[in-house]
């Protein structure tokens, strides 16, 4: 099989969808060498295919992981993830916080009395009284989110000001 472009449309789409295989060259088997259809850069594609060797054709677990470019504990959690939820288990997921989880209902409330007894406040400066006040180290970014995202939630439009110290 032709090596694609680096930069061509099927691997900026995987790209985009998280599903692009970081070691392609690593992918050995006959399947993807001599096949038009299976692509190394295709991470489900590839842990499927690397399933399916072991289940259906009975290959070597430490065998497939080798030649699908995987250690065979990655091998055992695509397997896992599989029986648990086929296909679309495979789909690597995002890693890292989902939303911010220090902002809870408690610290917006506070943030909102605090701004409303001093509108001038700077984000730094709320930092700060979120730290003395309710222990909590909140870096002044996350608060500037938080609070924006609360305000588009409520409808309402109130930047925290400048972050500037």
């Amino acid at each position: 099989m032709p090596k694609p472009p680096p930069d061509d449309a099927k691997l900026q789409s995987l790209r985009q969808q998280g599903t692009d295989n970081p070691r392609p060259g690593a992918v050995t088997d006959d399947l993807f060498a001599d096949s038009q259809f299976l692509d190394p850069r295709d991470l489900v594609q590839v842990k499927y295919e690397m399933l399916r060797r072991v289940q259906k054709e009975g290959h070597s677990i430490t065998e497939a992981a080798t030649r699908f470019g995987f250690s065979r504990p990655s091998f055992y959690q695509a397997q896992a993830a599989f029986q648990a939820g086929g296909l679309a288990r495979l789909v690597p997921r995002k890693r890292g916080p989902k939303r911010a989880h220090k902002l809870t209902a408690e610290v917006l409330e506070f943030i909102r009395e605090t701004r409303q007894q001093d509108p001038s406040l700077r984000t730094a400066d709320l930092v700060s009284r979120v730290k003395e006040r309710l222990n909590l180290a909140v870096h002044p970014r996350t608060l500037e989110r938080g609070w924006a995202r609360s305000q588009k939630n409520h409808g309402r439009r109130d930047d925290l000001g400048s972050s500037e110290r």
